[in-house]
């Protein structure tokens, strides 16, 4: 690739890991590497064992079993994000991919483990041919304004909300 854009997918609306996990397939279908780290996350979802099959698409959690709440932020929660943000900047320096997805950063940035202005410092200094994804709930303006292509995915209506139907094993998790 000669030129690598920067896309954000962000909003209250789901979607946001299944659009970037979607560019992934459709990238590594043409030959392209993917490397996708998942802020906050270090729970089984459906993908890690289906992307554990396709062998130009790595990826890697940097968080704790189970979902917490802002309030319940921990120094070992700050210590993830940081050695996450940590291998995302060695990883773009090496080259090794052609596309990096830092899943949920946006959230990362909002529960106050890691500043947005060290998330813009990666942003620019990504090299130039490498394709970057940020996924995430409430990208920053900052974020946005940095960034290439900016998707917001809005909620109209979610059975969860509606129905009380909690995470579906193959569709939510």
């Amino acid at each position: 690739m000669k030129k690598g854009y920067i896309h954000i997918y962000t909003g209250d609306g789901k979607g946001k890991t299944t659009a970037a996990l979607g560019l992934a397939l459709r990238a590594s279908g043409h030959g392209f590497s993917v490397y996708i780290g998942q802020f906050m996350k270090g729970q089984h979802y459906g993908e890690l064992s289906s992307l554990d099959l396709i062998p130009n698409i790595t990826i890697k959690q940097f968080g704790d079993p189970g979902c917490f709440r802002k309030e319940d932020v921990t120094p070992k929660h700050i210590d993830q994000a940081h050695k996450g943000l940590e291998e995302f900047g060695v990883i773009m320096q090496k080259g090794l991919y052609d596309i990096v997805v830092m899943d949920e950063i946006c959230v990362a940035i909002w529960f106050g483990l890691i500043s947005d202005s060290q998330v813009i410092d990666l942003m620019q200094s990504k090299p130039e041919n490498i394709e970057l994804i940020l996924t995430g709930r409430k990208a920053t303006q900052n974020l946005i304004n940095h960034a290439d292509l900016v998707t917001e995915m809005k909620e109209i209506k979610h059975y969860y909300k509606s129905l009380g139907i909690l995470a579906r094993k193959g569709f939510e998790n």
